[in-house]
């Protein structure tokens, strides 16, 4: 690592010193469309010749447009590619890609990039680097062990072997469970622990696991958790890739962590049970962070069992991260509500997967696809009606395309009800040449990158819609489907439109989900013996998948966790979730708000959307305040809501009492965010709600209030300056949400912040308020 740093910093100080025109190139890895070669000008062994007379089109076109001030250098093949991929390396200008761009078959330029430590992407995205700061040695030396509650593991994958690891640290108390085809031998210095929960699985359904389609044991058979555990703390792997998509070093976010493999569920789901019991005994293992990417609807905390044994591992000081559900884009679907718990949305990164689709009549639009073939010719389409007598023929379901109608075209299908891939896979069947996934209004624009087994894409809304119109009103309908590899630069983030959103159902006096991270087209490792698509047809083979879902974004931010918990030891659970909170931030790489892919509900992503803004490690790393939770505020915060003494017992185990003398509001948690109910006709009503903030940045700082206040009410805050002497120094302030402007249609909120600068600090809290 120290090798390739230092050939980084010799690799930059050439570039600065190199001529002008010098720093004006870059390498490209070009793709480029084997079907527009021109037979003049290729060998039959090789296609060499035909790359180079590109570079001579480029370097001749852009010499007749120089004039004697304009020094740029001639254009300069590197590299040849003809089995992986097709196309070539070369060192380009911005000029030079003018002109690519004029070549027949050009499909796209993307920038070379040193080969530095990357989850393929997301690590860089999110600011880590290596040898800095989160990622400096003796920060990632500490040992901090990250429990997993999914699918299981593949422990012979290479993102889990234990090189170089030191021994399992003393604390650690758990086992590794023998079963089928995994032994004690399979858990090593990476994979400490392993246990499978099936007893409540078993019952449910009333038969025993069929271990002819799952293994009896912590081995993965769904690719799901092995796909988490290394997001979150999976090694170094150099090289990574998706069939040569998204090429790069893949690492999990804190990837010297130890994993704990607790295996809950299975082929049909996940029960309560066996959750509840693998959360307890991981606590009583010795896990600081669990990561839970599953859940199920809403429902109050006392019948939420995520949330009941939440509460009793933060009790233990370990952090619970899970994910906030894919019900999005509608209103109050987000689950793993519980004001203690770390719910986590999902959004993308700036690198995509692009195909083109072009219509018969010349129209354009863009897709997302991992299918790894050539361009699909100008072929007819077809869609609903128009590919099989089936009502069921829109969505591509299995047996309901005409043979007779779709062979050889290509066929619009409707997503929902069967997989994605599944479609594919039935036009497929029917002989179909090809698929395009349509978005309905609610699905908006969002587009998943999917492992087709033939030429596929995804469209958002808007492109769907008018191919739908497309297809049914002209008598020859074609389309043509193009594929250009993988790009960077797109703006980001944007919120998915599958990410569940508020306000919660179960607790609207608190914001939910509380961030978002990466958790769009995401690549980590995968089950070699599992295909890419999870289609029994698909004899492919990985060692690395790309998944979409808020599954992906949940370990993100456990593997985060686990970094500021191994920086900052004696943070409590809700200090370091204050830290992701109040460091989040709000704009894309282009700096304009955050949007939302449900682009057809809202063009912008609101605080119910993405929570307090998108992780960013770093600055939380040192966030200058934090509001801190005890256990006993998040009683208080149930007896505040009128949960009877019974019900809070199930968290307390009976060992608390609300106090009859106290004057409780849920606005009073020491929550990082605020969450407002005013009554939709109370004008001049106001609510007053009570903060405390504690130091943890410099010794000697003041901070002033800046407010950014939502649309109908006025804010104030009282004090309006907080002056610290010492860290650790607690000060109180209140907030007071004055209802302004008239009457207001029930179920409308508005959205608005309070933010504590001290110079480089920005402690930032949202504000949603909501009439009722």
């Amino acid at each position: 690592m120290i090798f390739r740093f230092r050939i980084l910093i010799l690799f930059l100080a050439l570039m600065v010193t190199n001529s002008i025109a010098f720093a004006d190139q870059q390498t490209y890895i070009v793709h480029m469309d084997q079907t527009k070669i021109k037979a003049s000008i290729h060998t039959q062994d090789s296609t060499k010749p035909w790359f180079e007379s590109i570079i001579d089109f480029i370097s001749e076109s852009s010499m007749q447009e120089e004039d004697e001030e304009d020094d740029n250098l001639a254009p300069q093949l590197l590299y040849t590619y003809e089995t992986s991929m097709f196309g070539f390396a070369a060192h380009l200008s911005k000029k030079h890609l003018k002109y690519l761009n004029q070549v027949d078959g050009f499909l796209s330029a993307i920038p070379d990039e040193l080969s530095t430590l990357h989850t393929t992407y997301t690590p860089h995205f999110l600011g880590l680097r290596n040898g800095r700061s989160l990622w400096s040695a003796s920060n990632l030396a500490t040992d901090v062990i990250i429990g997993v509650l999914d699918s299981g593991i593949w422990p012979e994958h290479i993102s889990f072997q234990d090189s170089g690891m030191s021994p399992v640290p003393s604390h650690w108390k758990g086992v590794c469970e023998k079963g089928t085809k995994f032994s004690s031998s399979n858990c090593n210095k990476k994979l400490v622990g392993a246990r499978a929960y099936y007893k409540g699985y078993e019952i449910f359904f009333g038969k025993k696991i069929n271990e002819t389609v799952d293994y009896l044991s912590p081995r993965d058979s769904q690719g799901h958790g092995t796909h988490t555990a290394s997001t979150s703390a999976g090694n170094v792997v150099k090289n990574a890739n998706f069939f040569g998509q998204a090429r790069g070093t893949a690492c999990g976010m804190r990837y010297t962590s130890r994993i704990a493999v607790y295996k809950v569920c299975w082929s049909s789901g996940c029960t309560n049970a066996d959750v509840l019991a693998a959360m307890d005994q991981a606590v009583s293992d010795g896990v600081d962070v669990l990561s839970l990417s599953l859940g199920s609807i809403p429902k109050p905390f006392y019948s939420d069992s995520i949330a009941i044994a939440s509460y009793g591992a933060i009790k233990k000081g370990v952090l619970v991260a899970c994910s906030a559900g894919n019900s999005g884009p509608f209103p109050s679907t987000v689950g793993n509500g519980a004001p203690w718990i770390m719910t986590v949305a999902a959004s993308s990164t700036d690198r995509s997967f692009p195909t083109k689709v072009k219509l018969g009549n010349g129209k354009t639009f863009k897709g997302s696809s991992l299918y790894q073939g050539k361009k699909t010719n100008q072929l007819p389409l077809v869609y609903g009606k128009s590919a099989g007598a089936k009502k069921e023929a829109q969505y591509c379901i299995g047996g309901s395309l005409d043979p007779k109608l779709v062979h050889g075209k290509i066929v619009a299908c409707e997503r929902g009800i069967n997989g994605r891939t599944e479609k594919g896979e039935e036009v497929k069947v029917a002989g179909g040449a090809g698929m395009i996934l349509l978005n309905n209004e609610y699905q908006g624009e969002e587009l998943f990158a999917d492992p087709h087994i033939l030429p596929a894409t995804s469209l958002g809304a808007s492109a769907s819609k008018t191919i739908r119109s497309y297809s049914q009103s002209v008598k020859k309908p074609t389309a043509s489907i193009s594929f250009m590899g993988t790009r960077f630069g797109d703006p980001a983030p944007v919120m998915a439109a599958f990410s569940s959103r508020g306000p919660s159902l179960v607790g609207p006096d608190v914001i939910k989900p509380d961030v978002t991270a990466p958790g769009v087209n995401i690549l980590a490792a995968w089950p070699t013996k599992i295909s890419p698509s999870f289609l029994m047809s698909d004899k492919r083979k990985v060692l690395f998948n790309i998944l979409s879902g808020t599954s992906m974004s949940c370990p993100h931010v456990s593997g985060i966790a686990a970094l500021l918990k191994s920086l900052h030891k004696d943070w409590s659970p809700a200090a370091i979730k204050s830290a992701l909170m109040t460091t989040a931030y709000t704009l894309n790489n282009k700096g304009a708000p955050i949007s939302d892919m449900a682009s057809n509900n809202s063009p912008l992503a609101t605080p119910f959307a993405f929570g307090s803004g998108h992780v960013n490690p770093v600055s939380a790393s040192d966030p200058g305040l934090v509001y801190d939770i005890s256990t006993k505020d998040y009683l208080n915060y149930l007896c505040s809501i009128n949960y009877t003494s019974s019900q809070i017992a199930l968290l307390s185990r009976g060992k608390f009492v609300c106090s009859k003398k106290a004057v409780l509001q849920a606005g009073d948690l020491n929550y990082p965010s605020f969450a407002v109910l005013l009554g939709k006709s109370a004008l001049n009503v106001s609510v007053t709600y009570r903060r405390v903030v504690t130091n943890v940045g410099k010794p000697q700082s003041a901070y002033a209030v800046k407010l950014e206040q939502p649309n109908g009410v006025s804010v104030t805050v009282e004090p309006r300056k907080l002056k610290f002497e010492k860290v650790g120094q607690k000060l109180s302030y209140k907030v007071t949400f004055l209802s302004i402007g008239g009457a207001r249609v029930a179920g409308t909120s508005s959205f608005g912040s309070l933010i504590w600068v001290s110079g480089r600090y920005q402690v930032r809290s949202p504000m949603a308020v909501t009439w009722q």
